[in-house]
This record gives structure tokens, C-alpha cells and sequence, in this order.
């Protein structure tokens, strides 16, 4: 049996104890807690989008994207609590090897602060791209209005969000820059639409005529799983310059609210057209003064006039003959 008090064991259980031990401990440490980062990351987004499926905005979501979106957040939160895990242990096995670990601090420290000022933008997309994933906001495929952009969502990352406008441009905006986000096609939306007819029409039976035509859309076959409410006139809405403004309102499904808008004002004028409902237009008077073209120069010249003289020109042509001139 060798004598651990003598060296070379007393030696290496001296580097054991002060050394490898607190190194290997440290190391195990850091293991764990990794592990538990993961775990602890991958419950917290759990628990926030399972509240978002059965009271938020995912409940629209399926299965699939809802585990897409758990696993984009979890590898985000995963990486950042491992990293800053992984540095705390490689500090302290620093310690351990007494080497001096407070001029490295310090180094972090300023890379730190410069890498933040840096890249603060690129941090603020992460953490917004983050939020719109919680929050599902919107997902690929909805029509949204960001960042001053109105197009449909083609890809979307942590960092920034493709949109497609209605004129086949590819917008990319930074996640970042999304202050406020407007889903046009989330569940259902309405069909809000200003129809003026002219002065002196029955109004009663203009708006008899439009909720018609509003029923017969919403119950006809090819519509009526589009329809949640049929359109009606909601009020009068104005006394305008050429006629009253009638307010018609109705409940669509979201993706249906352009081609159900569009379908309506067609059967709007067709109905107006059999029904002598006039739609008003504004009335244009264009006065044109040609002198030669009015008058021509041989009966400028008889009248007394000047050649080239409009005035006189325009008021012999125009004036009434007397008593004593030949008709």
C-alpha cells in the first residue's frame, strides 16, 4: 500500500485538491447547468405559448407551426443563457489556475459595451423577432401592414420579416423597425364602404335596395361561406357636395374582404341602374374663346372690327340685329 503522504502522491494529491478537483467541479457545474439552462428555457416558452393557444392570437395556429415556433425560441434562449454559462465557468477556471482574471473582466467588459453600441439594432431585431413569435402577431402567409409596408409575408426569421407587395416588390424589413403591426387578414374583417347617390333620390328605397343586394350576396352559394355578417347600411353618413353618403357595413372572413368588397359594388350598380338610383358625378363647364375660329375675318371686317380685335369680334357675332339692318 503506498504512502499517499509521501511524495509523488502527496504531490499530485496537493495539485488534486487545490487544482484538478476545484477545475473538474467547476466543470461539472457548467455541464449541469447548461443542461438545466435548456430545460429551464424550453418550460418557460412552453408555458408561454400554451397560454397563447388557448387564449391568444395562436389559437389559429396549427400544431406544426406552433412546434416550429417553440423550437426557433428555444435554441434563441438556449444559446444565450449556455454562452453566458460557458463564460462564467471559463472565468472561474481562470480563478482556479490563479491566473489574473480581472484585466479580462475588464476587456469584456469594454468589448461588451462597444459590441452593444454596435449592434444594438441587430439585438433589437432579435428580441422584437422574439415577441412576434410569442405574440404571433402574424405568420407567413397573412397580409400585414409593417413598418409603412403593406404586403403579404413571404419569410420570416428572428431578424427581419420578406413581404411581397400587390406589384410583386420584395420588401425586407428588420424586425427592429416594426413599432406597430397591422394583421389585415386575422379571423375576420369588415366591408366598409361610402356609396352616394344623388340629390332627390327616395333614400328609403336606396336603402332598401342595398341591404338587398347585401342579403342576396351573403345567401347566395358562392358566398355565403365567406360571409359572417350580410352588409347593410349602417347610417347616413354624410350630406355631401353631389349627394348623401350612405355607410355600408359587413363582416367577412379576414382573406375574403377585397374580392367580397369588389363583388358587392358590382351588384351595387347593377342594382342602381335597374332601380333609377343615380350615383352623382361632379359636372365640368369648359369655356373656350377663338377669336378667328368664332368670327371669321370677312365678317369681322364688315362689322367694323379690326382684324384679330376678339372683343368686337365676339360681340358683333353675338349681338342681336337691329331695326333699321337688313335681315
Amino acid at each position: 500500500m503506498p504512502d499517499l503522504s509521501q511524495p509523488p502522491y502527496s504531490h499530485f494529491l496537493a495539485f488534486f485538491r487545490e487544482t484538478l478537483g476545484p477545475i473538474l467541479l467547476i466543470v461539472i457545474v457548467t455541464v449541469v447547468a447548461i443542461r438545466a439552462a435548456r430545460v429551464f428555457v424550453h418550460g418557460i416558452v412552453k408555458a408561454l405559448m400554451d397560454r397563447e393557444a388557448s387564449e391568444g392570437t395562436a389559437q389559429e395556429l396549427s400544431a406544426v407551426e406552433i412546434r416550429k415556433r417553440m423550437q426557433t425560441l428555444d435554441s434563441l434562449g438556449a444559446n444565450v443563457l449556455q454562452a453566458l454559462i460557458v463564460v462564467i465557468g471559463g472565468i472561474e477556471v481562470l480563478g482556479v489556475l490563479n491566473l489574473q482574471v480581472g484585466p479580462a473582466i475588464a476587456g469584456l467588459g469594454i468589448v461588451g459595451v462597444a459590441v452593444g453600441f454596435g449592434a444594438q439594432s441587430l439585438v433589437k431585431d432579435y428580441l422584437n423577432g422574439a415577441l412576434i413569435l410569442i405574440e404571433n402577431q402574424f405568420s407567413r402567409g397573412d397580409v400585414v401592414r409593417i413598418a409603412g409596408v403593406t404586403g403579404t409575408v413571404e419569410d420570416f426569421s428572428l431578424r427581419r420579416t420578406t413581404l411581397r407587395d400587390l406589384d410583386g416588390t420584395v420588401h425586407v424589413v428588420p424586425n427592429g423597425e416594426i413599432a406597430v403591426s397591422s394583421n389585415l387578414t386575422r379571423v375576420w374583417a369588415r366591408i366598409n364602404l361610402d356609396v352616394t347617390v344623388a340629390y332627390g333620390t327616395d333614400i328609403d328605397r336606396a336603402i332598401e335596395v342595398v341591404d338587398d343586394v347585401g342579403r342576396t350576396l351573403a345567401g347566395d352559394a358562392d358566398w355565403t361561406q365567406r360571409f359572417v355578417e350580410a352588409p347593410r347600411v349602417e347610417r347616413i353618413e354624410s350630406l355631401g357636395e353631389y349627394g348623401v353618403t350612405l355607410k355600408i357595413l359587413g363582416t367577412v372572413r379576414a382573406q375574403d374582404r377585397w374580392t367580397a368588397a369588389g363583388e358587392l359594388r358590382k351588384r351595387l350598380l347593377a342594382a342602381f341602374r335597374d332601380n333609377g338610383i343615380e350615383i352623382p358625378r361632379p359636372q365640368r363647364v369648359v369655356l373656350s374663346r377663338e377669336a378667328e375660329r368664332a368670327v371669321p375675318t370677312g365678317v369681322s371686317d364688315a362689322m367694323g372690327a379690326a382684324p384679330g380685335d376678339s372683343t368686337a369680334g365676339l360681340t358683333s357675332a353675338t349681338a342681336a340685329p337691329a331695326d333699321d339692318e337688313p335681315t
